[in-house]
């Protein structure tokens, strides 16, 4: 008799559990919302995540906090939602840098792909090869002929070691087999410094900041990062043309602390198709140098998962050691 009664305070607690859960769920959301930016403030992942941030609070009726957490190669603002409540409070806007961290860095506090579930993918933003106009390379096949030619002869400029600008261009420096001089900076305003400057022969940026100088006589665009060519530089190849199986893109997307409710991750999912379909956001995006795309986040995980393993490869053929 005293074991029956046991076992029915189980399922009733049981079944006051999942209640309160369900209805947790359906209440969701009932309080502000968290949207952590592992970046600085003003730079093109902070202006994304107020995008959507604004979108998603209108959507949903509930005030969505941006909190710029920079530092660590972007691990910390990482960390702090891989520990955080998996309640659908807290998201993180990411980018391919937070896959790319888990090779750069023999330890992590945490796991870029367990640690975390997607929630939505908002789009992707590909790279532009770039070199001084008075260098007479003028296109990737001209510029690997003569680094060929002239090993350790010439140099390019990146963000910093580590970075994916220094990523991108190691990689293809790796695959084309030829000897280039890295030149690390404190940003990608500097790298490009360094090649208006003709210090540097050539530099990989985002195109987001590779677009100013689209029409700028003193740089030339060879190619794009991406494995079809760029609504952004229409005209502009994919370096991949002629480096056969070169791709470097950064996603950017919505993460999750592992966990988090499938009901919640859903919500936002749809609360997102529809922000990412008003005009006005898809402009806002393609002044940040987004191509927004549509994945669902089963989808999402599974992108993240071969991101993961491919930029194990670009690390690893570049040779990048963090600073």
């Amino acid at each position: 008799m005293k074991l029956l009664k046991h076992v029915s305070r189980f399922v009733f607690l049981c079944i006051s559990l999942v209640a309160s859960a369900q209805a947790q769920v359906a209440a969701f959301p009932d309080r502000p919302i968290r949207l952590v930016v592992p970046f600085t403030a003003g730079g093109n992942v902070d202006n994304s995540a107020r995008t959507v941030g604004q979108g998603l609070s209108e959507q949903l009726g509930q005030a969505v906090v941006v909190e710029n957490k920079p530092g660590a190669n972007t691990m910390i603002g990482a960390e702090y939602v891989a520990r955080a409540n998996p309640d659908g409070y807290t998201f993180l806007l990411a980018a391919a840098s937070h896959n790319i961290n888990g090779s750069l860095f023999a330890k992590l506090s945490f796991d870029p792909i367990k640690d975390f579930t997607g929630a939505a993918y908002i789009g992707t933003s590909s790279y532009i090869m770039m070199t001084n106009a008075e260098f007479p390379a003028k296109s990737v096949a001209e510029f690997i002929a003569l680094a060929k030619a002239n090993p350790g002869q010439y140099n390019y400029a990146s963000a910093g070691n580590g970075s994916a600008s220094h990523l991108a261009m190691a990689y293809f420096d790796s695959m084309a087999g030829i000897q280039l001089v890295h030149i690390p900076t404190k940003g990608t305003g500097d790298a490009i410094t360094e090649l208006l400057a003709g210090r540097a022969q050539a530099v990989i940026a985002a195109n987001v900041a590779a677009l100013p100088f689209a029409n700028d006589p003193r740089i030339r665009f060879l190619g794009v990062s991406s494995e079809k060519p760029s609504p952004f530089v229409p005209g502009v190849p994919p370096i991949g043309n002629t480096l056969k199986g070169y791709v470097f893109d950064s996603w950017f997307g919505l993460l999750a602390p592992a966990g988090t409710p499938q009901e919640i991750i859903s919500k936002i999912q749809t609360q997102m198709d529809k922000i990412l379909n008003q005009p006005e956001i898809i402009e806002r995006m393609k002044r940040q140098g987004i191509e927004i795309g549509r994945l669902t986040p089963s989808a999402f995980n599974q992108l993240l998962v071969g991101d993961y393993v491919r930029m194990a490869k670009v690390v690893k053929a570049s040779g990048a050691k963090p600073e």
